[in-house]
């Protein structure tokens, strides 16, 4: 009987200390997303013809470059503040890059730098920081929502672009 709260911590122990490397739900939901609008506009990217780089549908748009130049601007400034860190580039750093070459490593490096905010387990994704674009505090995992949002919302710019051109976009092939 004297053994019976050793066995009780030892259980205990050893149950939250496997669900401390258990499942990670909201952190994985949130990878999981991020990977779809990662993967719809990096293959955007790569699919467009560099020709079609320099293409608005009307003048007041950004083309389809400066779409793509300003989806890595706002990923730096946005998983910054996830990571609770100064952003190493300005939201409009990539706007003005002339060469497909160019806009597609600026955009490969800016979704590099975000995966390691995306790699944030639960725990640390319900921490309070310092939300980007001066919207005061918020939990982690708002900024990061708002980086899945926002690349869709320009992934379904580039699919008007495509279609205006004729191409196919990449989530539809």
């Amino acid at each position: 009987m004297r053994q019976l709260p050793l066995v009780v911590v030892v259980f205990v122990a050893c149950s939250v200390a496997g669900r401390a490397q258990g499942p990670q739900p909201i952190a994985e939901a949130l990878r999981v997303s991020w990977d779809g609008a990662k993967k719809n506009i990096v293959q955007s990217a790569d699919v467009m013809p560099e020709a079609n780089y320099s293409f608005k549908p009307v003048d007041t748009v950004r083309t389809f470059g400066q779409i793509l130049g300003h989806v890595a601007g706002a990923n730096y400034v946005i998983c910054a503040a996830a990571k609770g860190e100064k952003s190493p580039h300005v939201e409009e750093a990539f706007e003005k890059l002339a060469t497909k070459a160019a806009i597609v490593k600026a955009l490969a490096d800016s979704m590099t730098y975000c995966d390691t905010a995306f790699a944030a387990d639960d725990r640390k994704l319900a921490e309070n920081i310092e939300m980007p674009f001066e919207m005061g505090k918020g939990a982690r995992t708002r900024a990061l929502v708002m980086n899945i949002g926002h690349l869709n919302e320009h992934y379904g710019n580039l699919v008007t672009y495509f279609r205006i051109k004729g191409i196919v976009p990449p989530s539809s092939r």
